[in-house]
């Protein structure tokens, strides 16, 4: 039990390396090949080498659920399961991880806490609300990773069955909720605290090309994006700066 332990953690270390070799061809599946690895030290050597190559095939998932494939990979190693059912295994786990990760943290608990934070700045809460938002998000993907990487282990070809976790599934639908209240709280209160430097009309001007903004991402979201607006008031800015010194 203890060797799983520490080759569980061995594999967690990799994990937060596994996006370095990234690239079109296999996606993350070298970055997971090489997580995987210290999971399959046990097997038979002739087992251990095919195993290794199989874990570098192509994958591609959320960074943070990825451990979830890696673990239940190398349970299904260990369990003697046919390579192709492995393979069939790898290719039904992207999609699924990626969709419930890209929910739960890039649509939920990094913009949470990321509106929580810019309300803490607003309030006067400084570098220590900044400070606060690193500790906890890490915290958050610390453990998300951890909890991943040994479900995947203990199911094994089953893995479906921590996919559908009450907890991760009822996280997912409130991080959601969460993230919108959180949101919708900081915007004003931020916005209120960026313009409190500016005079009455440069406020009032801000306000314009705010709602401008909303509307033209709202009408026409199919031609215009935030990037090019954002580089678009940028350049007028600089120019009403010019003309009026």
């Amino acid at each position: 039990m203890a060797s799983v332990k520490v080759s569980l953690a061995r594999a967690l270390l990799r994990l937060f390396a596994v996006q370095g070799s990234y690239n079109y061809e296999r996606m993350l599946g070298v970055g997971v090949g090489v997580a995987e690895e210290p999971l399959l030290r046990d097997l038979a050597d002739g087992k251990y080498g095919p195993a290794v190559a199989r874990g570098a095939h192509f994958f591609n998932a959320h960074p943070y659920l990825i451990g979830l494939a890696v673990g239940a990979a190398a349970r299904a190693e260990h369990d003697g399961a046919p390579p192709d059912q492995i393979e069939r295994l790898r290719e039904a786990l992207c999609g699924p991880l990626g969709s419930v990760g890209d929910r739960l943290v890039w649509a939920g608990w990094l913009p949470f806490l990321s509106a929580l934070a810019m309300t803490g700045v607003a309030l006067g809460g400084g570098w220590i609300a900044v400070a606060v938002f690193l500790i906890v998000y890490n915290i958050g993907h610390v453990a998300l990773r951890w909890w991943a990487l040994q479900a995947g282990w203990t199911h094994g070809t089953r893995v479906s069955v921590a996919l559908h976790h009450p907890v991760l599934q009822n996280a997912t639908t409130l991080m959601g909720s969460a993230m919108a209240l959180a949101v919708g709280f900081a915007l004003p209160i931020t916005a209120q605290y960026l313009a409190s430097a500016f005079g009455s009309w440069t406020r009032l001007a801000l306000a314009v090309v705010a709602v401008v903004a909303f509307l033209l991402l709202r009408l026409r979201g199919d031609r215009v994006n935030g990037l090019r607006l954002a580089l678009v008031f940028a350049a007028l800015a600089l120019i009403a700066g010019w003309i009026w010194p």
